[in-house]
């Protein structure tokens, strides 16, 4: 079983997210995605496999913050999320052809 956490450390809901992976024996795969961001195209992926747009994973504040237009969608909102990661909703985690969003932390069993 291959599963991947988009981790940052310094959030404490990603450290307990993978703190249950662990727990249940999963060593998962950490990215940390504010030094390794997803690339569009593994973005476009993890959208659809949790059958999300772009506006679903969107810290709204951190986004505004950065100035993003959150009128934008699809593909624009997409390149602005990759270029601009502290605005992506963490941890995600991925199993396969599954991801979800781990909060709360529990949220992630649905895919394991």
């Amino acid at each position: 079983m291959s599963i991947t956490i988009y981790h940052n450390p310094r959030c404490s809901k990603s450290r307990q997210t993978l703190a249950l992976l662990r727990g249940k024996g999963i060593q998962p795969n950490v990215i940390e995605y504010l030094e390794m961001p997803p690339s569009a195209h593994e973005l476009t992926s993890i959208l659809a496999k949790m059958g999300k747009g772009p506006k679903d994973i969107l810290r709204l504040k951190e986004a505004r913050e950065e100035g993003i237009d959150l009128s934008s969608d699809g593909d624009q909102l997409i390149k602005v999320i990759v270029a601009h990661p502290r605005v992506l909703e963490r941890p995600i985690v991925v199993n396969g052809d599954k991801a979800a969003i781990g909060r709360p932390p529990e949220a992630v069993l649905n895919i394991l």
